[in-house]
């Protein structure tokens, strides 16, 4: 099938860069050194290439894709990390055909692990970003209450996600170890191998981490695409020009429906200044001859929600489709 087949808004993936990116990524951080986070593509196709370079540990943000990805044989180490104390969605996990460690960051948590039949778990710490994870003093007191509870406390993780978007490198360095200087002082109480935290953003400048949980690197986005970063934005939202206005200015069929918006608005792969962005359209600047009909690439300014919005995502090279794989992971 050629690209101008499709159905739009489609999802594309530029089979070039999403290699050009993997490899760039293995090389930098080659085996376990490298936790992928599965929330960004939701995608086991996209996963298996990266098990295929080596990365057989997964990072994962829901049960959804934790269940996912053992159905696809990818279960051989997956971390979820996030909270999660439902003690029924715990079990279901305790019962997979997997590795599962599960993020706690309370005593409640630590509650539903055990109830759920969970074995292993990370204390999760706040390393300076107002989401989850306890304060610093917490985290021995909270590991030993897991121990108590028959858990295996294989360490701790924490996100400095206030870092990984800075566009100043040296900034963004500051605030990592800054970051990470907290996390070590909770790993002292805490023991185990792992130390798990990092982004696209900070996969270069996260040193304490002993796995980094990059996973926008793969698809990219315009938010990290603005940084010193070595990937290409392989991600791209293809539409159909649906008007055109005498006025200088054009709408496609590519809307808030079909672009994750929590980053600023997209751009479009010509250059041409994007003026609005509704529900199902994007109204954006011609400066050259625009025909209703015509196809135009957006590029989301982030690649995780846009991704969730889609049911599937089409590998193109040279104006064909190469794979087309299911967003498999998607949901909840």
């Amino acid at each position: 099938m050629r690209v101008e087949e499709l159905t739009t808004p489609a999802l594309l993936v530029d089979a070039d860069a999403l290699d050009h990116n993997l490899r760039t990524m293995s090389a930098a951080l080659p085996g376990p050194r490298l936790r992928p986070h599965v929330k960004a593509h939701k995608c086991t196709g996209l996963a298996g290439m990266q098990a295929r370079l080596g990365h057989h540990g997964f990072t994962c943000a829901t049960v959804r894709e934790v269940v996912g990805m053992a159905a696809a044989g990818l279960g051989a180490d997956l971390l979820l990390a996030n909270e999660v104390v439902d003690p029924r969605a715990l079990d279901r996990l305790g019962r997979l055909d997997a590795r599962v460690t599960v993020a706690v960051d309370s005593a409640a948590t630590i509650e539903a692990a055990v109830r759920g039949r969970i074995r292993e778990v990370v204390v999760d710490v706040n390393v300076g970003i107002p989401r989850c994870g306890c304060a610093v003093e917490d985290a021995g007191r909270l590991a030993e209450l897991a121990q108590t509870g028959g858990l295996l406390v294989r360490g701790v993780m924490g996100y400095e996600g206030h870092a990984v978007g800075l566009h100043d490198r040296a900034l963004r360095a500051e605030t990592t170890e800054v970051a990470m200087e907290v996390l070590a002082r909770a790993h002292r109480e805490v023991g185990g191998d792992v130390i798990s935290g990092g982004g696209t953003g900070t996969y270069d400048l996260n040193v304490l981490a002993t796995e980094i949980q990059a996973g926008s690197y793969a698809l990219l986005d315009t938010a990290y695409a603005r940084l010193d970063l070595p990937f290409r934005q392989a991600l791209s939202v293809l539409a159909t020009v649906i008007s055109v206005s005498a006025s200088g200015y054009a709408v496609a069929d590519c809307g808030l429906k079909a672009l994750g918006m929590d980053h600023g608005n997209p751009s479009l792969e010509g250059g041409q200044d994007v003026y609005l962005v509704a529900d199902e359209h994007i109204t954006f600047g011609i400066d050259t001859p625009t025909a209703v009909g015509d196809r135009v690439r957006v590029l989301p300014a982030h690649v995780d929600p846009t991704v969730a919005y889609h049911e599937r995502m089409h590998v193109v090279r040279d104006g064909e489709v190469v794979e087309t794989w299911p967003v498999d992971l998607r949901g909840w």
